[in-house]
């Protein structure tokens, strides 16, 4: 990613994944992420706090793993790219938004423990709806399906 627009973000997820399929069969995921910030007011000595919501889209094999892997609640690590997207409404009006589409995926180990789980590389003839051509890359590590991540000592949200 050399255009300058890289994001990092650590979060909990907010909403469990919704996997959907384009019409040509491709995979895709969106997910919500909290992130929190927390510092210490200087003239009060109090902490405070401040959270920022955003949407993360995964596509293809990370989107099907995404699916299959995280829930909410679950703290993760996602890198990506900022994008802008902009649709028309049936009422006529405009509306857009910026989403975090995810190059790497893969949850915190600071306070929670995973097991990994590498998945079969698929190539071009096999890599089943959407195609693809490239195989899949080495998964990041995952939490087994149905199992939340252990408790944190900091809230999520």
């Amino acid at each position: 990613m050399s255009n300058g627009n890289s994001v990092t973000l650590v979060g909990n997820v907010t909403r469990d994944p919704e996997l959907r399929f384009t019409p040509n069969g491709q995979a895709t995921a969106s997910f919500g992420l909290a992130v929190n910030r927390r510092w210490q007011n200087r003239q009060t000595q109090e902490w405070e706090e401040a959270t920022s919501f955003f949407d993360v889209v995964c596509w293809r094999e990370m989107a099907e793993n995404v699916s299959e892997t995280l829930t909410r609640g679950a703290r993760v690590i996602v890198t990506g790219r900022l994008e802008q997207r902009s649709w028309e409404t049936a009422e006529g009006d405009k509306r857009s938004k910026v989403e975090i589409v995810a190059d790497e995926l893969g949850p915190s180990l600071r306070w929670a423990t995973a097991q990994v789980v590498k998945n079969e590389r698929r190539g071009p003839s096999d890599s089943g709806p959407g195609g693809g051509g490239r195989g899949a890359a080495p998964r990041p590590a995952a939490q087994p399906a149905g199992e939340p991540f252990a408790a944190y000592d900091e809230e999520p949200f």
